[in-house]
């Protein structure tokens, strides 16, 4: 095996940003940017295999958790937090756990990632089984609060994943479905909030979307199952009725306002009407 190269921690090819024009930190940074979604797609085999296991844990009524620290934690509770609104599931369908809590989403939490035993505590508060799947996320995939908690679920038969951005990490070595995502050394030297935290948001966004399109949330491509919390969703839910039903806009939107979502209304109305 090929031996364990941080390359997210490589020096940028960039030099004296200080003294770069506007123009060309933006065409740089732009230019590094651009490598993510070819090294998304280099990574495409390694995804399926993650995206499956999740959707059969989700089959089995069990639940996805992510655990991260820093960005990489940000970036899961952020995904978590989007799936009840756009899907119409419970917010304990997806679960996001950060290294120092919530206050760690806005504020840096010292050491917090360092505690290899937080990770399986902070876990265990949600009373975690062999039903549910764990995906850890670590660009550097040497973050011990992730890689604790991975260890612990291995140990109890709870089937984990993780998205990393260097090669042969050690979080790999503890994930029954790795992904790794090699995006290169970044454009400022380390800030893996940068290409990295990219890679791993478009990595959330395929997995819990699959997840959700295969556990029925979705109909054709519309969001049918998504919450309607303003009115630009109760707008284009009322267009999918009418799409749907051919019904005039004050009708589809009381149906749709009486039901609570696109889904509950096609189902009533497909009821009253007698159609299938």
């Amino acid at each position: 095996m090929e031996p364990f190269i941080k390359t997210t921690e490589q020096p940028s090819s960039y030099r004296h940003l200080e003294t770069m024009p506007l123009h060309d930190l933006l065409a740089g940074m732009n230019q590094e940017d651009q490598q993510v979604p070819l090294a998304v797609q280099a990574a495409l085999p390694q995804i399926e295999k993650l995206a499956l296991a999740v959707v059969e844990a989700m089959a089995r009524g069990g639940r996805l958790f992510y655990i991260g620290a820093g960005t990489s934690g940000r970036l899961g509770v952020l995904d978590a937090s989007e799936i009840p609104p756009t899907f119409g599931v419970s917010k304990n369908y997806v679960i996001g756990i950060i290294a120092g809590g919530n206050i760690a989403l806005t504020d840096a939490v010292e050491n917090a990632e360092d505690d290899e035993e937080q990770g399986w505590k902070d876990l265990e508060s949600h009373k975690v089984s062999k039903n549910d799947i764990l995906i850890g996320l670590a660009t550097s995939g040497t973050t011990p609060y992730v890689i604790g908690a991975m260890e612990k679920c291995r140990a109890l038969g709870i089937v984990t994943g993780c998205i990393t951005c260097n090669k042969h990490a050690p979080i790999s070595q503890v994930a029954d479905f790795p992904v790794e995502v090699i995006v290169g050394p970044e454009f400022l030297t380390g800030s893996t909030r940068l290409k990295s935290g990219t890679a791993q948001k478009m990595v959330l966004n395929m997995i819990s979307t699959i997840a959700m399109i295969r556990m029925g949330r979705v109909l054709d491509n519309k969001m049918v199952n998504m919450q309607l919390t303003n009115q630009k969703l109760i707008e284009r839910g009322t267009r999918m009725l009418i799409e749907k039903t051919g019904l005039e806009t004050e009708k589809a939107k009381h149906l749709l306002l009486q039901y609570g979502s696109v889904a509950a209304a096609m189902e009533a109305y497909n009821k009253d009407t007698g159609q299938i």
